[in-house]
């Protein structure tokens, strides 16, 4: 798939080197609850493995991010799914040095358009940590609309994770 500057292609394993350097940086490892920090050596290789295996099991798509005029691996997109409900979450992160140019909104809404088009899906959510305003922005550019915090210490408001659901 294609969006106006970016290739959302499936991984390589070219691509093990640029997920261990992007996911390794704290910036983007804190915006996630799977990466871990520090991100371990040959973790993208493993990473890529076992995104592979699951994808083959049906439980996701995922795709790389290129950017189009320059070949770089910008980061991943994917939509985790809950098959009996017809739904999905989608999921991403961006290397830093791709911050700031739109490039996980405009992934974001062409996931979803295949998720709703392509793969039939009814529901399609997305979860970020309050702290993370780049991915409050890309929802609510899907036009997401937020649900409930969970928690309200102090302590876990850096930590609480909100949901939004956009529908076909």
């Amino acid at each position: 798939m294609e969006t106006e500057r970016l290739l959302l292609r499936k991984l390589k394993m070219q691509d093990a080197t640029k997920i261990e350097e992007y996911a390794g940086d704290y910036q983007v490892a804190k915006t996630t609850l799977s990466i871990p920090h520090p991100y371990p050596k040959g973790g993208g290789i493993s990473f890529i493995q076992a995104v592979d295996r699951s994808q083959k099991y049906g439980k996701l798509v995922i795709f790389a991010l290129e950017e189009k005029s320059s070949g770089q691996f910008v980061g991943v997109i994917n939509l985790n799914f809950i098959k009996p409900h017809r739904r999905a979450e989608l999921a991403y992160w961006i290397g830093t040095p791709f911050w700031g140019k739109g490039y996980g909104t405009e992934a974001a809404k062409k996931v979803v358009e295949y998720g709703f088009n392509e793969l039939n899906l009814n529901k399609i959510h997305a979860m970020a940590f309050l702290n993370n305003p780049g991915s409050w922005r890309i929802m609510e550019k899907l036009g997401c609309s937020a649900k409930a915090c969970c928690g309200s210490t102090s302590s876990v408001s850096t930590k609480c994770m909100t949901s939004c659901t956009t529908a076909s």
